[in-house]
């Protein structure tokens, strides 16, 4: 049953085209009176599916599984989403999904918290590897079973040595007595210690758990989701959702000084006007005249130009003839 060979529609028009027993009979003995007639395509069709053990039990099983989702009325989300709010944005301000949810909470609840500050728990639990942790404990359990098979064979090897002598016995009864007692204790502490790690850490991973079930998360996924995991999706989510929070307050702080400046620059602009007196207005004979003097003021430039150009010009015609008659008086 693979939706990728076969979709919804596909299935159902199969569902419509499953024979029933009457046309089944009535191909078999149209076949049987004409035996070397080929059926034709629809009637072919209809045999191969007919052919089928338990077509249209399959068809409604395969009919349930595709439509599983969609009959769902429960609201719920994959855990995995949270860690795709920040990469998904919008088409009109190129925003994350984020930043519209940290919006619409603060508007619904604009006293609550960052979430992270909430959740410090989950912080440090995701910092731990619990598989680690499983197997650690084994290999206590398999070294303390180790040590007391070799204190059993050191007690034996005790007692052969023994049935020495008495002097030897006396000499070595001090410390050889000493470890012999605190050897056994020392490892039936660490069996308790571990029995306890053990009911810990069953009690622990049991209920973590019971909160997937809680949550909605089938056995499957349930066995498959680590705890490390989960923890640092949720703590992830509640890191970015601070830093997308806090960013929003502080451009919501920015704009209200910026508003706040812009009403006191108001106020400051509305009260320099009223100091300044007021000029009157002009009327229009005033207007003109003001215009004639400019006019005049503009042509009296040129009269004063064109008379110094031509003083200068009678100033060069006559010079040439002073030079003349003073170059012909002189006589050598």
């Amino acid at each position: 049953m693979d939706s990728c060979v076969l979709d919804r529609e596909d299935v159902q028009k199969l569902q419509a085209l499953v024979p029933t027993d009457e046309e089944l009979k009535l191909i078999k003995e149209a076949k049987a009176q004409s035996p070397r007639c080929p059926l034709a395509p629809a009637e072919s069709c209809l045999q191969t599916l007919g052919g089928i053990q338990h077509l249209s039990s399959r068809l409604h099983l395969w009919a349930f599984a595709l439509d599983y989702d969609a009959l769902e009325r429960a609201r719920g989300f994959e855990l995995s989403y949270l860690g795709k709010l920040s990469q998904v944005r919008d088409t009109h301000g190129r925003q994350p999904l984020l930043h519209h949810l940290c919006v619409l909470l603060l508007e619904i609840y604009p006293e609550c918290s960052d979430l992270y500050s909430d959740i410090t728990a989950v912080s440090r639990a995701s910092k731990c590897d619990y598989s680690q942790v499983q197997s650690n404990l084994a290999h206590l359990e398999a070294h303390c079973k180790a040590s007391w098979e070799q204190l059993r064979l050191l007690e034996r090897d005790g007692d052969r040595r023994g049935k020495g002598s008495g002097a030897d016995r006396s000499a070595g009864s001090g410390k050889e007595g000493c470890l012999r007692q605190n050897l056994p204790q020392f490892l039936k502490e660490c069996v308790e210690r571990l029995k306890v790690l053990r009911a810990v850490h069953r009690r622990v991973i049991n209920r973590f758990h019971a909160f997937l079930l809680f949550l909605g998360y089938s056995r499957a996924m349930v066995r498959e989701t680590s705890v490390e995991a989960f923890c640092k999706t949720v703590s992830d989510f509640a890191l970015e959702y601070r830093a997308t929070r806090h960013a929003i307050l502080q451009q919501r702080e920015r704009e209200k000084e910026r508003e706040e400046g812009d009403k006191e620059r108001e106020k400051r602009g509305d009260l320099t006007p009223q100091s300044k007196p007021k000029q009157q207005p002009q009327t229009p004979s005033q207007e003109s005249l003001e215009q004639y003097k400019l006019e005049k003021i503009l042509r009296a430039p040129e009269t004063s130009v064109n008379k110094s150009d031509l003083m200068m010009r009678r100033h060069r015609s006559r010079t040439p003839d002073k030079r003349g008659l003073h170059t012909r008086g002189l006589k050598w």
